[in-house]
């Protein structure tokens, strides 16, 4: 299963920005004008690089924005680096003063790796550099000239695990394995199509050369009755509760979210994290991050389902706070623990970085499915596949 890699443009105000955007996607995509500070807030756009796939490239304001909005567009595109997997610093007339300074080491800190491109290049002054060790790829928007150099270094300083990643259920199932997929269907489900997390099941089930068997939770026992033992089920997290009473211990189940959780989130933080959900205590304040924004209904598994269970599960007074989509995380500190959705709709870095201030802050941290097999007291028999690995 594969993940859009985040490329992100950055430098400063006029420097070429969103030309060279615009000039890598063949497209009108980022506003040019003469003006300085035209580019207030990051902009996206989706291409394909040959021998990556498709990606996502972000056009920021400039790093060196003045006054009060400036800051506050500085701050909006010191944010993209917690989400990129790669980043372009665009310079002019060969000039790395301190704000390039300053935002390689952004780079370094967040450890991407990186290509500086001189913009505006007059061929008759053209030369080489380099900054730290790092060459200076010299380009011109207006006539592409070097454009497709830059994009084969890409190419090569892109991270495979960015774009190519491995496997879900890899470690877990052979060539010929069946492999039984729970899918209950509900007001969540979305109409006339399955959730993300099945659908990437299903297509690394069939990638491994193994069976996919899917059906709904009310299926399991009469296939299990008729039809040899799988080797492995997994379940939405949400029919734990039933699906472990009718799936024989012998046979190894495990949830969609802990796949997601073990795929690419921080799992040995997981393990760690969920059974501190003992140790909760009245008044304490709970994160729910949610990856994607949706519309929520009265069976919302996030906003809903889970704190109530969790609420009963420890039979303590509790607040909950919700985060959407990638937007800042207040002051992390004010938390007692965070909880983490499957992920399904980001990138293994974007998940990462987001789970980084909690953890470093020690903060215990856990995802829906770890947590709902946990209350349903079958936290070890849903980690077990993966204990060996």
């Amino acid at each position: 299963m594969s993940s859009k890699p985040h490329i992100g443009i950055f430098g400063r105000r006029n420097n070429g920005k969103s030309s060279l955007i615009n000039a890598i996607t063949g497209q009108e995509v980022a506003i040019v004008d003469a003006t300085a500070g035209t580019t207030t807030d990051p902009v996206r756009k989706a291409i394909e690089i040959f021998g990556i796939g498709p990606c996502i490239i972000i056009d920021t304001a400039g790093i060196d924005d003045v006054g009060e909005i400036g800051a506050k567009r500085v701050q909006k595109s010191l944010e993209v680096l917690k989400i990129i997997d790669l980043a372009i610093l665009v310079i002019t007339d060969y000039e790395v003063g301190l704000p390039e300074r300053e935002l390689l080491e952004q780079f370094r800190k967040f450890e991407l790796p990186y290509l500086i491109v001189n913009n505006k290049c007059d061929r008759n002054a053209m030369r080489e550099m380099e900054v730290d060790g790092c060459k200076v790829w010299n380009i011109s928007t207006k006539t592409r000239a070097g454009i497709e150099e830059m994009l084969q270094e890409i190419v090569r300083i892109m991270p495979e695990s960015a774009y190519r990643s491995r496997s879900l259920l890899g470690d877990l199932v052979r060539e010929g394995d069946e492999v039984l997929l729970v899918t209950p269907i509900d007001s969540e489900a979305p109409e006339g199509r399955m959730i993300l997390p099945q659908v990437q099941m299903i297509r690394d089930v069939l990638d491994n050369e193994a069976i996919a068997i899917v059906l709904k939770e009310d299926k399991v026992t009469p296939y299990l009755q008729n039809h040899r033992a799988p080797k492995l089920v997994v379940t939405d997290s949400q029919a734990f509760h039933k699906v472990e009473k009718e799936v024989p211990e012998s046979i190894p189940l495990t949830g969609f979210s802990v796949v997601l959780a073990h795929h690419k989130g921080e799992f040995e933080a997981y393990v760690k994290g969920t059974p501190q959900l003992r140790n909760l205590r009245d008044g304490d304040r709970i994160l729910m991050l949610e990856s994607c924004t949706h519309l929520t209904s009265c069976e919302d598994i996030g906003r809903v389902k889970l704190p109530r269970l969790i609420q009963q599960f420890t039979g303590k007074k509790l607040q909950f706070d919700f985060v959407s989509g990638l937007n800042q995380i207040p002051d992390i500190r004010q938390y007692a623990m965070v909880i983490q959705c499957g992920g399904c709709m980001v990138t293994r870095k974007q998940l990462r970085e987001r789970l980084r201030p909690a953890i470093e802050t020690g903060i215990p941290v856990s995802n829906y499915g770890m947590v709902l097999a946990y209350v349903n007291g079958i936290f070890d028999r849903a980690v077990a596949p993966f204990a060996t690995l």
